[in-house]
């Protein structure tokens, strides 16, 4: 078969990109000429990479093996060597005289013919040689690498000396006081590997062959194993369907994490990267490796399937859903899906913030139509003595409270917030107080909305759990400190546990089960404002249970 002609136009090219062009392309791509290589064959190329890497290991642990078998041999018997040298009469007496290069010489010659070593030297505590075998030698300091014999101990190793390898035997000469008087040393150099090859040649010809079985045996196992995982998909088809998984999974928004059973993070697109503020490849790494919060480490590692967990990342509300993966039956780990639900959860708080001010002028409608109520009684009884001291005092009391507050809270906005609660406590029996040594100044609009949203949530709880107790109150300071928002909000509830001082902060945790849903968020949004703003809120240890939140007054 032949490929198409294609009709030249004007000059005879094809213009890029134009049908005749593509067609011309397909034929190429599909021409014998441009044929790939088939599975069958790759997999016969990689059998003999595969044998020809086992011959190679084979040979160079048989080189290994000689090598180590001449540094056990060699090495024993110059240690041996050095402490025959220095057990020796002649060698003890005449080591510290003047003419000890020519009267320990005979020594050393027969210490040389007796053992075979490359090299034997005398040398003096500091290592300087006395006499050697080579005459050249003395004079020059003696390469003793990690040798402890000037300690006065034997010692037998591997040496660098004069640019070659040897394995040395090293023994202390001793006196007769037992100071360590001079050196005895031993040294025969490597043989090339040449040498060594030949010496294991009866072995490595016996190594070869049976690595050279292994590998083809061991080649052929894998290629048909290989074969029957592919289902019949060649190469290049394996590598469309990954470049089409990984655009898949890095185009979508969500974040998606796949985790190992051995706790090893096996995929993460862009968005699960963004969302956990990853900065390096996860790809390999553990989890709990990444630097990720304790909580969200525990979700993703967890291997139970869940739905809709609400996690704090940083300054975002994360949920999660999680799902095992499996082969063929066989657990491979969990995928885990993220959504960012921040800007939802500050519309949700909002609305709570709403709702908490919404229950507290409820609360207020119902106290004046209860006042109002005795004023009208009062006047239908013309007790009007009686109207004008009640409404007096009534005055006088909203003064007293509303001065209290507006004396020590410059900012309106947490003001009112202030005085409508103290209202709403009333009503729930639980006192409020401000504490005398609060001081505000008025903040900035955008401080002061997340500052008020955060006290109504902490007075909020503090009324709920205050209002059981025997003598129920809430206790509120503000101030500020090095530039920052003090705020401190304790109760004379029961406290909080200190098994349950991080779990108050997740989003659904509540103490109260018998409350249907909608609760647990007034900490979590808490914590979430002051992330975002930079700052912190803890839990104090003591009585009852303490909130402290540091909010920085400049609006980042």
């Amino acid at each position: 078969m032949e490929p198409p002609v294609v009709e030249p136009e004007h000059d005879g090219r094809v213009c890029r990109g134009s049908p005749l062009r593509r067609q011309r392309r397909l034929w190429t791509l599909w021409s014998p000429r441009r044929r790939r290589l088939t599975l069958a064959g790759q997999f016969l190329v990689l059998q003999l990479v595969v044998v020809a890497l086992v011959l190679a290991i084979v040979g160079a642990i048989s080189l290994h093996q000689s090598t180590a078998s001449f540094a056990a041999d060699r090495g024993t018997q110059m240690r041996s060597v050095a402490e025959y040298l220095a057990n020796t009469a002649v060698v003890r007496d005449r080591v510290t005289g003047p003419d000890a290069a020519t009267s320990l010489a005979p020594a050393i010659d027969r210490a040389v013919s007796l053992s075979g070593a490359t090299d034997i030297a005398i040398a003096d505590p500091r290592g300087r040689i006395l006499s050697s075998s080579d005459p050249r030698l003395v004079g020059t300091r003696a390469a003793l690498g990690e040798s402890d014999v000037r300690a006065g101990r034997g010692w037998v190793g591997d040496i660098d000396t004069r640019g070659r390898r040897y394995v040395a035997g090293h023994a202390p000469i001793i006196d007769d006081s037992g100071t360590v008087v001079g050196l005895a040393i031993a040294e025969q150099r490597y043989p090339t590997i040449w040498a060594r090859l030949t010496d294991a040649a009866g072995d490595l010809v016996l190594y070869l062959g049976v690595g050279a079985l292994l590998g083809v045996a061991g080649s052929w196992l894998v290629s048909r194993t290989v074969k029957r995982r592919t289902r019949g998909l060649e190469p290049h088809e394996f590598a469309t369907l990954a470049d089409h998984r990984e655009a898949l999974l890095h185009s979508i928004r969500e974040g998606v994490v796949a985790v190992g059973t051995d706790g090893r993070v096996t995929m993460v697109n862009d968005g699960a990267r963004e969302l956990l503020g990853l900065r390096e490849d996860p790809i390999g790494r553990r989890v709990d490796e990444l630097g990720l919060p304790d909580q969200v480490a525990s979700v993703l590692v967890g291997g139970n399937e869940t739905q809709d967990v609400v996690l704090l990342v940083g300054d975002r509300v994360v949920v999660c859903n999680q799902r095992s993966a499996s082969s063929r039956g066989e657990g491979i780990g969990t995928v885990t899906t993220m959504r960012d639900r921040t800007e939802l959860v500050s519309m949700q708080g909002q609305l709570s913030s709403n709702l908490s001010i919404t229950d507290t002028l409820r609360a207020q409608t119902h106290e004046f139509a209860n006042q109002l109520h005795t004023i009208s009684g009062l006047v239908q009884l013309r007790e009007y003595d009686e109207v004008t001291s009640l409404v007096g005092t009534l005055t006088r009391r909203r003064a007293e409270i509303s001065d209290a507050v507006t004396r020590r809270i410059a900012d309106r906005a947490v003001a009112a917030l202030l005085i409508a609660k103290s209202s709403g406590a009333a009503e729930a029996g639980v006192e409020l107080s401000l504490a005398p040594t609060s001081d505000l100044p008025t903040l900035p609009a955008a401080v002061s909305a997340d500052l008020t949203t955060i006290i109504g949530n902490l007075v909020d709880n503090a009324v709920d759990a205050a209002k059981t107790g025997a003598d129920p109150s809430v206790h509120v300071e503000l101030h500020v400190d090095a530039g920052e928002v003090v705020l401190e909000v304790r109760d004379s509830g029961p406290g909080v546990p200190d098994d349950m001082v991080d779990a108050i902060f997740i989003r659904g945790f509540t103490t109260k089960p018998e409350v249907p849903g909608g609760r647990g968020i007034g900490l979590p949004l808490v914590r979430l404002i002051c992330s975002q703003r930079g700052g912190s809120v803890t839990v104090v240890p003591g009585a009852g249970a303490t909130f402290r939140v540091r909010l920085p007054m400049e609006v980042a």
